[in-house]
């Protein structure tokens, strides 16, 4: 299932922030993430706007948003077996419960987890379920568990080795130039997004998509849509 990117960037509202003038500016710029945007409107939902990265947990942001400056082909990785033992029992579990079909499934995950998972750079409520059970077009939530599966199925990199910021993430087009793709990695990459997904990610300059990151002592750190 591919992931419609223009949905997604405007239910986020990060359209607003790729496409206006501010979008010659860097991503890290706080003058620009942290200014006060309209709710955007995508379907009969208005979201939130986006808030600057010192609402994430410390290493989130890093990990969840490549660098503009990154061009640097890193290595990428799809032998699960390559994974430290607590990151490879998560992905397993996480891939477990999306598997049944049933989004409650995830619940006992994201609770055993101590501090819940990133999956929005917005306020989401109480209830993350919920909250993740609400991007989908479907009522059950499947979708977004198709979604996850499909992310945590493809190759993965590992990000900010020895640093606070060390994380495994999926996909690595997450934190891979896609002025560097291969003609075998886009087709890949078309296979989780819609070939005018990848033009907008060619323009842009990097994978717009939703991403999972997994700490190496097997906490579940984020899955959400970056920019």
């Amino acid at each position: 299932m591919a992931v419609n990117l223009v949905r997604l960037l405007i239910a986020s509202g990060l359209f607003a922030l790729l496409a206006g003038p501010a979008a010659a500016a860097p991503v890290s710029d706080p003058e620009v993430i942290g200014q006060e945007l309209p709710p955007q409107i995508a379907g009969d939902r208005v979201m939130p706007e986006v808030p600057p990265d010192s609402h994430l947990p410390p290493g989130v942001g890093a990990a969840a948003r490549p660098s503009a400056g990154e061009r640097v082909a890193p290595k990428v990785e799809y032998d699960p077996r390559m994974l430290p033992t607590p990151v490879r029992r998560l992905r397993e579990q996480i891939l477990e419960a999306a598997a049944s079909g049933d989004i409650e499934q995830l619940r006992p995950i994201i609770e055993a987890n101590g501090e819940p998972p990133v999956f929005s750079y917005n306020d989401i409520g109480e209830d993350s379920v919920e909250y993740l059970r609400s991007l989908s077009s479907d009522t059950e939530g499947r979708e977004i568990l198709a979604v996850l599966s499909e992310m945590l199925e493809s190759g993965y990199v590992h990000y900010g080795e020895g640093t606070p910021d060390e994380m495994y993430v999926w996909p690595y087009f997450a934190h891979y130039p896609v002025e560097l793709l291969t003609g075998p990695q886009i087709v890949e990459l078309l296979k989780i997004v819609y070939p005018g997904d990848y033009e907008d990610m060619k323009m842009f300059g990097t994978y717009l998509s939703y991403r999972v990151g997994l700490a190496p002592n097997g906490t579940w750190s984020f899955f959400l849509v970056g920019e």
